[in-house]
């Protein structure tokens, strides 16, 4: 088997051989421009593995991160002669799926609106309609602190990629700034949205770092970014023509917003200038997400939990980005009420790149898997389902709640998905098999809200019955 087509260009005669010494197959020719992604492939396709797993390769001890053509030439090999490739699986990360409720923890005294874990996955947030923010402690599997503050109910609570601050976002439209340390309000609320707030997205830890900028989107049609260290709303983006429902900061530092007038809106975060404009939906946005959206959460943590000092957050944080975005352009999808998503590259283009259809009922939530190959969505039609991150092409539907999916959220693994519904279970469905892995029923109404933890190690849902629970392998 080869590789080659004689309009491949130039070619080279390689073998691959595993660390032990053992021949894959003969020696074959293979493209001078093939690199470590295209021989990956290879090695996988040859070994007939069920999934695509992680390669490295090495040639004379020293690790291959060029296409060969430029190994070649750097080190002045012969083209003539056969060129060994000793191949090794990387450590691959796997999560074990969750299968049992470790923790019911009540507390709250009206429903639970939103669930999230701190970057490193140690804390965890929650906000309610008794209009407290709670955090807890995921040791004990207890609650750490009360946080009050707002006048209303708590829609949104979001923590700074750097882990240092969360905010969270009401019903009458303040926003809350908490120690999470000390569960205490930095500073007084902040007002300046006339109605509730619908989003918060923080800028990206490799962009700057400490985090101090975060937007959010609100019902009034307005987004707003914020300075957490000077206590105020510093620019107001405003265009859109009706309620602002999703928003997000980009890797690039582009803001996009998703409004009810069916548009989503570019922004730059120097002025605050329009930059594009995103059409396509006949009817609301309900939810964007971005190809690099997991790492974009966790900043410079990562599933090994090791912590860096301040000054090397950013650069860690740069090449985790680096490293998923890869060589194309960030994506995003926007999920709404006309039963359709779309796919885009903003950078690229304002044509979108594909329109996923398939839904019968308003599309509620859309995510990106953690390595962006995957995108999952949540509709009211029961189903959730799951198309290819970087083409939109269906994949598959997963049936089995009997009410509407609201919210769904990705192992860090990217090999399991959950959803939480009206139905009052969550299900976690494997994406290999394509098939329902756990069922998790065990709340005694309708779950709004679903996490899984950075680090891979537990879930929480929370919803209509007041309580939270937790959720482990």
């Amino acid at each position: 088997m080869t590789m080659m087509d004689t309009d491949e260009g130039k070619t080279v005669m390689c073998l691959l051989t595993d660390p032990e010494g053992t021949h894959l197959g003969s020696a074959m020719y293979i493209p001078q421009k093939a690199g470590p992604l295209q021989l990956t492939q290879l090695v996988n396709r040859f070994l007939d593995n069920e999934e695509m797993l992680p390669y490295s390769f090495y040639v004379s001890d020293e690790e291959l991160l060029v296409p060969v053509g430029t190994y070649l030439e750097k080190n002045k090999v012969s083209v003539e002669k056969v060129l060994t490739i000793v191949y090794q699986q990387q450590a691959v990360f796997r999560i074990r799926p969750v299968n049992r409720c470790s923790q019911t923890i009540a507390g709250h005294a009206e429903a639970v609106l939103c669930v999230s874990f701190s970057p490193d996955g140690k804390q965890l947030a929650s906000g309610s309609g008794d209009t407290t923010v709670r955090l807890w402690d995921l040791y004990t599997e207890t609650p750490l602190f009360t946080c009050k503050g707002h006048k209303n109910w708590v829609l949104t609570v979001a923590w700074s990629p750097d882990g240092k601050h969360l905010v969270s976002g009401s019903k009458s439209g303040e926003i809350c700034c908490w120690n999470p340390k000390k569960g205490e309000l930095e500073g007084s609320p902040l007002t300046g949205h006339k109605k509730w707030i619908t989003g918060i997205s923080w800028e990206p830890v490799h962009l700057s770092s400490p985090c101090r900028r975060f937007v959010t989107s609100s019902k009034d049609g307005d987004a707003r970014i914020w300075d957490i260290t000077l206590k105020k709303s510093i620019i107001c983006l405003s265009g859109h023509t009706l309620a602002v429902t999703c928003v997000k900061w980009g890797g690039d530092g582009i803001i996009y917003t998703g409004s009810q007038d069916c548009t989503i809106k570019m922004w730059e975060t120097t002025q605050g200038k329009l930059i594009r404009e995103l059409k396509g939906h006949g009817h609301w946005i309900n939810s964007l997400a971005l190809s690099t959206e997991y790492v974009l959460r966790t900043g410079a943590f990562d599933h090994t939990g090791r912590q860096y000092p301040p000054n090397e957050e950013k650069q860690k944080a740069l090449e985790r980005y680096n490293k998923t975005k890869g060589d194309s352009p960030e994506r995003l999808v926007s999920g709404s009420d006309d039963f359709t998503m779309f796919l885009w590259e903003p950078s690229v283009s304002k044509q979108p790149k594909k329109r996923l259809t398939g839904h019968q009922q308003l599309v509620n939530h859309v995510y990106f898997s953690p390595n962006g190959k995957w995108i999952a969505s949540a509709s009211f039609d029961k189903s959730v389902r799951l198309w290819n991150g970087i083409t939109g092409q269906f994949v598959t539907v997963f049936r089995g709640h009997v009410g509407p999916v609201y919210q769904v959220s990705w192992s860090a693994d990217s090999r399991l998905l959950l959803s939480g519904s009206k139905d009052s279970t969550l299900k976690i469905w494997e994406i290999r098999t394509k098939k329902l892995k756990q069922d998790l029923p065990g709340h005694a109404d309708e779950v709004f809200a679903v996490d899984w933890s950075p680090d891979g190690e537990k879930v929480v849902s929370g919803g209509k019955d007041r309580v939270l629970k937790l959720w482990k392998g």
